[in-house]
């Protein structure tokens, strides 16, 4: 079996899976903590999200902002090619990308100040900066709620599917802060490239006969009633577990949820075109996600840290997946006519040193990078802000976490100038003072 590639700070890419949901919420019961979210919430806007966050830190010098021009220490060996919009270029790995480009927009000036993963993480997931307390290794370990728990408790569900969903694992700065397990993600905490794909809690082994479900069912209302005359009733967490478990079992039963959990139903033809890889099935599944009502979809994948022989392990493995999984995405959703209401943002936490190091490699860098973004009615086809000669830092109108998370939600129907309450009563802002990316509208 292959040992997983390690980001710098010793976390390997399967860790977060290994925590599973239990690690996220201290308990073995995700379905019924995002349940909390069914209440009643207004429509919002139509719009969608997908959030593809390349864990780990895109090369974007070396894809999306190339720099042939700078010396070879800089440059790299990749080459550009033309896309089909006139005077975008992109690295020539990424062809059906390439083929795409009229539906989504290069944000070239992006930065923020900060370069360590779990601080930048937090940062472009949810707009703020993490503050001192901040521990990169709990999880959850969201100071701020991230973009799709504001979706959700902003927008709240469609039907019978979750508002928001993460896949193929939590990511520990997807989680809700202040706003509470109402606005939790559901975790899918499994690969849906795997031949066995299933996810718990809303598809069951299929050993499992609906009398048998409702048998359970009944079983818990006694547990209920037994914690109910201990101490255990106190407990705020098995509260919450109680008031909620009913729902878990009637989306097991849920057609609509079952249909849209089921990447099998997909043409065999459709699913080798998004490529058989985690990064490929993940957008599948996003996409059917979407389709069915989720608000918002975080693939959190991993692992784009290449310290190491960048050149080799972006050309031999990342890229390809990335080449079919999001030209693929595209393209799909255009030919659906869910484009229009699907926005998709794609980016890492930062990009990578413009100058290679001695180990063939790139290392962390927040000053400079590039954010793709694509649908949701934004303008396609656009080049928005420049970098420097060799993208070192943004030559021009410069653009952060802040204003991109501004733009998301504004986009999704809601005014970044609302402010929530914690639990305590303090109003903090939807938004960091971020502002609209007006050139995207």
């Amino acid at each position: 079996m292959t040992t997983p590639r390690r980001f710098c700070d010793g976390h390997s890419r399967r860790d977060v899976l290994r925590l599973g949901t239990a690690g996220m919420f201290g308990m073995g019961l995700p379905l019924e903590q995002m349940l909390a979210a069914e209440t009643a919430h207004g429509s919002g806007n139509d719009v969608s999200l997908i959030y593809l966050f390349l864990h780990g830190g895109l090369s974007t010098i070396d894809t999306l902002d190339m720099k042939p021009g700078a010396p070879s220490e800089f440059a790299g060996p990749f080459k550009p090619m033309a896309t089909r919009t006139p005077g975008m270029q992109i690295v020539d790995q990424l062809p059906l990308l390439a083929a795409q480009s009229s539906h989504y927009s290069l944000l070239r000036s992006f930065r923020h100040p900060n370069s360590d993963h779990g601080m930048a993480d937090h940062y472009m997931l949810t707009g703020y900066l993490p503050q001192a307390g901040f521990n990169p290794n709990l999880n959850p370990n969201n100071q701020r709620p991230a973009i799709g728990s504001i979706i959700s408790k902003k927008l709240g569900p469609r039907g019978s599917v979750p508002p928001y969903v993460c896949l193929p694992k939590l990511h520990p700065s997807t989680g809700p802060a202040y706003l509470g397990a109402a606005s939790a993600p559901f975790g899918i905490e499994s690969d849906p490239n795997a031949p066995n794909f299933l996810v718990r809690d809303v598809l069951p082994p299929p050993v499992i006969a609906a009398d048998r479900l409702a048998a359970r069912s009944q079983l818990l209302a006694q547990v209920d009633r037994f914690q109910k005359s201990t101490e255990m009733a106190a407990n705020r967490h098995a509260q919450a577990v109680g008031v909620f478990r009913q729902k878990a079992f009637d989306l097991m039963t849920s057609p609509a949820a079952k249909q849209a959990f089921d990447i099998h139903a997909e043409p065999t033809k459709l699913r080798d075109e998004y490529g058989r890889h985690s990064l490929g099935q993940s957008c599948l599944m996003a996409r059917r996600l979407v389709e069915a009502g989720v608000r918002c979809v975080t693939i959190d994948h991993s692992n784009w840290d290449t310290h190491d022989n960048n050149f080799t392990v972006l050309k031999d493995s990342l890229l390809p997946s990335l080449n079919t999984a999001l030209g693929t995405l595209f393209r799909d959703l255009h030919d659906r006519g869910m484009l229009q209401r699907t926005l998709v943002v794609v980016t890492g936490e930062f990009g990578r040193t413009p100058r290679i190091n001695k180990n063939a490699g790139r290392d962390h860098w927040g000053p400079s990078f590039t954010v793709l973004v694509g649908g949701g009615g934004f303008n396609g086809g656009r080049i928005i802000g420049r970098s420097d000669a060799r993208a070192e830092r943004p030559a021009s109108d410069p653009i952060g976490p802040e204003d991109l998370v501004a733009t998301i939600v504004h986009c999704l129907g809601i005014d970044p100038r609302e402010e929530f309450q914690t639990a305590d009563g303090r109003p903090i802002s939807v938004v960091n003072n971020g502002r609209l990316i007006r050139e995207l509208l």
